[in-house]
């Protein structure tokens, strides 16, 4: 099957400030470390797991 090449589409980004306690921030520096993965990309992706968990925990 031969897939057309297109040029992937970044999402808009905001840059925030946020304080995480040192002990957070050793633990996901340690769970990333050798992986192909950003402080920033785990955190994002954290914080849409989160937000998914909380959706399904209101849903009916």
């Amino acid at each position: 099957m031969d897939r057309k090449f297109k040029i992937p589409v970044v999402p808009p980004t905001t840059n925030k400030s946020i304080r995480f306690p040192n002990d957070i921030i050793e633990q996901i520096e340690k769970a990333i470390q050798g992986k192909n993965c950003t402080f920033t990309a785990f955190v994002v992706e954290a914080a849409r797991t989160a937000l998914q968990n909380l959706e399904e925990d209101t849903e009916p």
